[in-house]
């Protein structure tokens, strides 16, 4: 053999290899750190979190882990938000409404009262002007927002006494996480109270609050609201279809490369429908398990629902004359609304509302 053409060979071997090198080249090893704002009894909001940590090792080969902590590991639930602005992790799971204290525009990233159902949310952020709106927002704490998750509709929660109409509201101690909804209950009579899962049964049990809304039947159940207050209301007209959001911080996105970008909005995604699909799946039976053991199901008296209705509409309008931020994307998102509900009221509602009147 021509010893040349065996040295030119090679020579060429080395320099295509070198070509595709930066393709196939091994990532550098990157790891993160995820709070979350759930307690780890919850396997739908929790488990999602791992789910969605673990897609992430799988499609990275290994070299992009994210270590997953449950609320009050690092920080305390309601302070995700502001480790993740800080850069104290490198992001977080959680639902923005939780912090529509540090501005009201942070609870259309996630839910409002009488606002959009989860097929709804889904369409405003992944093919509507949601997702632009929202990022821009959000980077003003830093903040790079992927969707992750949805409850899909929730219930109104527990209550100790029975409400028979409006009348009934005030005064009564409610924990109400839903950011803008217990704003629209203060309308009503209510105190609002701001308590992280965890520490909503012992609240409810010493009688230090007298009602509570968490999620639905299955994570309710799970938490045992059931055995400390009899009633259990719906329709959770204050979280009609609330999106869940992973917060990245800034710096970190931009410090990882085109491919790990790629594999964190692939995963996100791979456990924003997972979640939803995992309430829709275990709602029903777990339901059905409270009723069985002594619950007693009731909807919201009309005029609860109305007065509710009225409250909220006007709060929108006051926030709006006030706040530049919400004002921005609210003027969006009510538009899309009206849109999205013209639409369903011919479609998937009456569809709906058919279907659950036969006998099955």
């Amino acid at each position: 053999m021509d010893r040349r053409l065996v040295i030119k060979n090679a020579g060429l071997a080395g320099i295509l290899a070198a070509a595709v090198a930066p393709s196939v080249h091994a990532q550098a090893q990157v790891r993160w750190r995820l709070a979350s704002s759930f307690p780890k009894s919850l396997d739908t909001l929790f488990g999602g979190s791992e789910l969605f940590a673990k897609t992430v090792k799988e499609m990275s080969g290994g070299k992009f882990e994210i270590s997953v902590h449950g609320a009050g590991e690092l920080m305390p639930a309601f302070g995700v938000v502001d480790g993740v602005q800080q850069g104290s992790v490198e992001c977080c799971h959680t639902a923005a409404y939780y912090f529509t204290g540090k501005d009201e525009t942070f609870a259309l990233g996630c839910g409002i009262p009488f606002g959009l159902n989860s097929r709804q949310q889904t369409a405003w952020m992944f093919d509507g002007p949601g997702m632009k709106l929202m990022r821009e927002f959000y980077a003003k704490y830093n903040i790079v927002n992927f969707t992750m998750g949805n409850t899909g509709a929730q219930m109104a929660g527990w209550f100790r006494k029975e409400i028979k109409t409006l009348a009934d509201l005030k005064g009564l101690k409610m924990r109400i996480g839903g950011g803008l909804g217990g704003k629209v209950m203060e309308k009503l009579g209510v105190v609002p109270q701001s308590l992280p899962g965890g520490d909503i049964y012992p609240a409810l049990e010493k009688g230090t609050i007298d009602a509570a809304e968490w999620i639905g039947p299955y994570d309710d159940l799970k938490l045992n609201f059931n055995k400390v207050a009899p009633f259990y209301y719906y329709p959770g007209w204050w979280e009609g279809g609330p999106q869940l959001d992973l917060f990245v911080n800034n710096k970190a996105y931009d410090a990882l490369s085109a491919d790990h970008k790629a594999i964190l909005e692939a995963a996100s995604t791979v456990a924003h429908v997972n979640i939803q699909a995992r309430y829709d799946t275990h709602n029903p039976g777990a339901l059905k398990q409270l009723v069985g053991t002594g619950t007693k199901l009731k909807a919201f008296p009309k005029d609860v629902m109305n007065g509710a209705y009225k409250e909220a509409m006007g709060l929108y309008e006051e926030i709006a004359s006030k706040n530049e931020n919400w004002k921005k994307v609210y003027t969006e998102w009510i538009k899309f609304r009206a849109e999205q509900d013209l639409w369903f009221r011919f479609t998937e509602a009456e569809f709906d509302r058919f279907m659950q009147a036969q006998k099955m």
